[in-house]
């Protein structure tokens, strides 16, 4: 028999610590090579673990939700084979290191892990027994009409303790012993129920969503600026694409939005920045690897797009629904989830009037697109009708003035309300 430590590889970005976020294997059963032992999480990245080896689990690192070291031994896995397994030597990346222990005096044997310790028969627990109702004679048959009944199996109520003036049990009387029972032992169709507190660990990328915004909010001066533009001529030419696509992607008001991000940027490069606090030095970035914040089911997710300043309509398309798609199934690399130097983030039809969206932090600015409105507007002596969006911005106040991200805005809305500009070289 030989005991096999399988140490936390360094999943890059040069971490010193990664979060448990799900155990797919117990100590005491077999795991096969190959077969997924745990999943951990580095910053935004989600990372399966496999074991090397085959054998029992007989040692676990944590619960989830605790940190562990990269480097340190994740699991202990106990094997069939025979004599000691050299080692790793010490510059050999941690990428799959296992070392080999032979058993102790002091170690647990497989058996006694395995097995499970005897749990005793719960006695069912007691019920209580329905208060008295002295209005009520249960030793007598119930008799009343199935319209009564039915109203009663909604309200909840037990006919036995209804007191009824006769021998039969009317509306008159289910209306009397609601009024007089003060609603007690019945609940109404349509009400509301009073739900069991639930405590929920903040694990995952719950809590790597927590604490990156509070230190977003702790460490970044925000503002936030928001404008109106008149989207109508870009909605028909979105339209007139999408109607000869083809083969190709249709096409949403995200990707036509992210051109224009591109293309006002070089004018203004403190908007496509990053802010090192400990260095005090601010980076503009001459390439625009945008952030696209994404739901999923795990929370809050940026993938980026990189160099989306030479991509296309079309090929922006085809990137947002490839990194959503990935993002959401929780296939998305580690690096597709890092390395952003602007971020934009929309609720689709669910945006309101105007949104002040949270920095992601180190970058210096969030652009967030609203939902589009129609209403009527004046051109000229005229009232036509259009289509309205709003368009809010956050930024960093130490590196972007108002004056800036207002000018930043305009030039935006500038290609935005001339759509054929962001075709024209």
């Amino acid at each position: 028999m030989a005991r096999y430590s399988f140490r936390l590889p360094d999943i890059g970005e040069g971490i010193a610590e990664a979060e448990i976020v799900a155990w797919h294997v117990r100590v005491g059963e077999r795991v096969e090579e190959d077969a997924q032992l745990a999943d951990m999480m580095t910053d935004k990245a989600t990372v399966e673990m496999e074991s090397p080896v085959s054998g029992i689990v007989v040692e676990l690192a944590g619960e989830v939700g605790d940190l562990i070291p990269i480097g340190s031994t994740l699991a202990v896995i106990e094997t069939d084979d025979d004599g000691d397994v050299e080692a790793p030597p010490a510059d050999t990346p941690v990428e799959q290191q296992i070392e080999a222990e032979t058993p102790g005096a002091e170690e647990v044997s497989v058996a006694e892990v395995a097995a499970p310790a005897p749990v005793a028969a719960a006695a069912p627990a007691p019920v209580p027994a329905p208060a008295p109702v002295v209005t009520a004679d249960h030793s007598r048959a119930v008799l009343a009409s199935p319209a009564v009944r039915a109203r009663a199996k909604d309200l909840g109520v037990d006919l036995s303790q209804v007191q009824a003036e006769g021998d039969r049990i009317h509306h008159a009387d289910l209306d009397a012993f609601l009024r007089y029972s003060g609603g007690q032992g019945y609940h109404a169709p349509g009400a509301s129920r009073a739900r069991t507190d639930e405590p929920i660990k903040v694990i995952g990328m719950r809590r790597k969503i927590a604490e990156n915004m509070a230190a977003s909010k702790r460490a970044i001066p925000h503002f936030t600026y928001v404008d109106e533009m008149d989207v109508t001529a870009l909605e028909e030419m979105r339209a007139d694409l999408n109607a000869n696509r083809g083969g190709r992607p249709k096409l949403t008001m995200l990707p036509f939005l992210i051109v224009a991000i591109c293309r006002t940027i070089p004018q203004f490069p403190m908007i496509n920045a990053r802010y090192d606090d400990e260095g005090g030095v601010v980076t503009r970035y001459g390439a625009v690897h945008l952030g696209m914040a994404t739901q999923t089911d795990a929370g809050l997710m940026v993938p980026v797009i990189r160099d989306a300043q030479d991509k296309n309509v079309w090929q922006l398309a085809s990137e947002i629904t490839r990194l959503a798609e990935a993002a959401r199934t929780g296939k998305a690399k580690v690096e597709e989830l890092t390395g952003g130097t602007l971020t934009v983030t929309s609720l689709g039809p669910l945006g309101g009037i105007a949104t002040t969206p949270v920095i992601n932090r180190p970058e210096v600015a969030i652009i967030g697109p609203n939902k589009i409105v129609e209403r009527p507007v004046f051109d000229g002596d005229e009232i036509r009708r259009a289509k309205l969006m709003n368009l809010s911005i956050s930024c960093d106040h130490r590196v972007v003035d108002g004056w800036d991200a207002a000018s930043y805005v305009q030039a935006l809305k500038k290609l935005i309300e001339t759509p054929v500009l962001l075709f024209a070289d």
